[in-house]
């Protein structure tokens, strides 16, 4: 299965603000939803699915889980060559 973030809900201080919500669809079944962002890690590690982002004009970027160097794992963007922070650019909720 493969979804589309659409919105996001940040989490901490200004000091460390993180993501904390994911909105999401599945363009094949037209299904939403929203999921923690440890909940998406696993999801994505355990290869259940993909996700990605879309700017509204057909430029995709995919999801993948990184590792900051204090061993947390959160969700960036890939696109077109470079690490990308696209996450960030979506809606707040």
């Amino acid at each position: 299965m493969e979804i589309q973030f659409t919105a996001r809900r940040m989490s901490g201080d200004e000091e460390h603000e993180h993501i904390a919500l994911l909105w999401w669809k599945n363009p094949a079944d037209g299904s939403t939803g929203f999921s923690e962002r440890a909940v998406l890690v696993k999801w994505i590690e355990d290869k259940v699915g993909t996700a990605y982002t879309d700017d509204g004009r057909g430029n995709r970027a995919q999801v993948f889980v990184r590792t900051s160097a204090h061993g947390v794992k959160f969700l960036q963007t890939y696109a077109d060559g470079v690490w990308t922070n696209n996450l960030l650019a979506l809606p707040k909720r």
